[in-house]
């Protein structure tokens, strides 16, 4: 008569809502016995993405003083707050380090033991070592979760969908670049999660065509370099000779911003203040619904020049020529991108090196022209070396509050659901880009010559027995290879997904967001179907989801929604095997049979 909860996917996702189901069991849970059911093939805890087994080469993306796993008196739960060292506090390192990302494995390890050690006496957790590959079962019974290789499935009361990042199949311009590189003997990388990709396959002293500037890239920059033999001595790189030569653009032709590296002091701006609940609520409550563009994107515009502006004048007051109550009560009364607001920042702002633009931002290569080569190499390492000193100097502390104003942001954002692709590439350009040494490594790069830029809104082709690749930023100019690596990870839609499970629950009819990513409630997780009705036994959240959270991991002390979503399922979870009878469903299966 044993209750059975069966959650797939073990990484940093599944063991967060493990630690909220032992969080919450005191108030909850009834005493009787229940089965936790962990299928991942990956280690528990780190998942894929996190693994131990992977380059030591490869960093964290966040300092460790932002990486946590625990609850906080900022965070808004309806369950107890249960408090626990960040990953900085927990190694003891320097909170401003970039750890390895076998560290942060051995963090979420150590989580994930906690969260089981806490369970109380009669909850057992078996790990399958396996591939999910279907859930089945009427929507009032009990669910069926077939997993690889093994001949009968798991029976469920309740089916939880933790993973995380999944590979996907080709859309169609890859299918098409992917078909014409194996008709002509070239290479094509496609979307991966860098570590996985096969990187034999890029011959040393060879040209590769990068599309991608993002966290990819600079994984692959790593592993082709570090990771063959060579080194940096200070801001000098020295080749091993087994290096191929990396060409890389994108839509924006730079890298990601650097993360900031100064902490915050002074007075923070009291945020949210114009995209908070009452709006959000708004939003979510016209019968004809939203457009981001139109709607949202107003709102996050004024939310963000408001943290801007706050910082400016409570913390810069010399550079600014008005009081900050004064500009702050004529600021509310202007509408985003108006005349009006141009105005008055124009008068209280005199240098335009203080005003923030989030066009401009977005497109920082726009209307720039290089007519030689090395004119555009040397644009490029400017930039970046600029954006380096920028982000690393409190003087331009404005930022700072710009990137927390994206964390409130995105906060509230989580709130509407899918809100499309564009959002999350512009927050994570602006706030989740490299650790500042990254791209000091990428100078010295660029000035060994392993590393060469094509400039923004790059245009890839495939003809004549070789990939080319075009930029405006140099008109004219080609680039050749017999190589060309996607680096960014696949996108998340359930149409093009090659996890079984997923494609099988969609084309029976779970919802999909106008994006491709599989449609939740809001309220706990629980998955949609085409008619917008909650289905009682299966639950969903993560990136192919629409309840995705701001990034991989939480800051300390933001109130963060993966949080928020993990303990509202842990709770619904909870609640209903303590309120439903499980009279006759007796488990069928020995645990045993496939666990670790």
């Amino acid at each position: 008569m044993r209750r059975s909860l069966v959650i797939v996917g073990a990484g940093p996702r599944g063991t967060g809502i493990l630690e909220r189901i032992a969080a919450n069991a005191p108030e909850l849970y009834d005493g009787s016995g229940l089965d936790i059911h962990l299928v991942d093939p990956y280690p528990p805890g780190g998942g894929r993405i996190w693994r131990h087994d992977q380059s030591p080469l490869l960093w964290m993306n966040s300092q460790a003083q932002d990486v946590t796993m625990f609850t906080d008196a900022t965070v808004e739960v309806t369950g107890p707050v249960r408090p626990g060292p960040a990953l900085h506090e927990w190694t003891g390192h320097d909170g401003r380090s970039f750890l390895g990302r076998r560290e942060q494995s051995a963090y979420l390890r150590w989580v994930y033991e906690k969260a089981v050690a806490a369970l109380p006496e009669g909850v057992v957790v078996h790990h399958h070592r396996r591939r999910a590959l279907r859930v089945t079962g009427a929507r009032g019974a009990r669910q069926e979760v077939v997993v690889e290789g093994v001949e009968k499935p798991l029976a469920a009361d309740l089916v939880i969908l933790a993973m995380g990042h999944l590979d996907a199949e080709l859309d169609d311009e890859q299918a098409e670049v992917a078909a014409y590189a194996e008709r002509s003997g070239l290479v094509h990388l496609p979307p991966d999660f860098t570590a996985d990709s096969d990187l034999s396959r890029l011959a040393p002293g060879e040209p590769v065509i990068v599309r991608g500037f993002g966290l990819a890239f600079v994984d692959l920059m790593v592993l082709l370099t570090e990771g063959r033999g060579g080194r940096h001595e200070g801001d000098t790189y020295h080749p091993s000779g087994r290096e191929p030569v990396l060409y890389v653009g994108s839509r924006r032709g730079v890298p990601y911003h650097s993360k900031i590296g100064y902490d915050w002091a002074g007075e923070r701006p009291p945020l949210p203040r114009y995209l908070g609940p009452e709006e959000i609520d708004e939003l979510l409550a016209r019968p004809e619904g939203f457009d981001f563009r139109r709607d949202v994107w107003p709102l996050v515009e004024k939310e963000l020049g408001f943290a801007h502006y706050h910082r400016l004048f409570t913390g810069h007051p010399e550079r600014t020529r008005t009081a900050w109550t004064d500009f702050d009560e004529k600021y509310a009364a202007c509408a985003p991108g108006s005349p009006e607001l141009d105005a008055l920042v124009a008068s209280a702002v005199p240098d335009p090196a203080d005003r923030l633009d989030l066009t401009a931002l977005d497109h920082p290569l726009a209307g720039v022209r290089h007519t030689s080569y090395a004119a555009l190499q040397d644009g490029l390492r400017g930039h970046i070396a600029d954006d380096l000193t920028r982000r690393h100097d409190p003087g331009h502390s404005p930022d700072l509050a710009v990137f927390l104003g994206l964390l409130s942001v995105y906060g509230q954002l989580v709130r509407l659901g899918d809100v499309g692709t564009w959002w999350h590439g512009f927050f994570s350009y602006l706030a989740s880009g490299p650790p500042g040494p990254r791209l000091r490594q990428l100078l010295a790069l660029s000035r060994a010559g392993v590393v060469r830029f094509l400039g923004a809104d790059v245009r890839v082709t495939a003809e004549d027995g070789v990939f080319r690749a075009h930029s405006p930023t140099l008109p004219g100019h080609v680039t050749e290879a017999r190589a060309l690596v996607e680096a960014r990870l696949p996108q998340p839609t359930l149409a093009r997904t090659r996890d079984p499970l997923l494609r099988a629950l969609h084309a029976e009819g779970a919802a999909s967001t106008a994006a491709g990513l599989l449609a939740v409630d809001p309220a706990d997780g629980r998955v949609l179907d085409r008619a917008g009705v909650p289905h009682p036994r299966r639950f969903a959240l993560g990136p192919h989801t629409d309840a995705r959270g701001a990034g991989a991991f939480t800051r300390p002390r933001t109130n963060s929604p993966t949080f928020r979503q993990n303990d509202a399922t842990a709770r619904a979870v909870l609640d209903f095997l303590r309120t439903s009878t499980t009279r006759g469903t007796r488990r069928t299966h020995a645990p045993a049979q496939c666990c670790s």
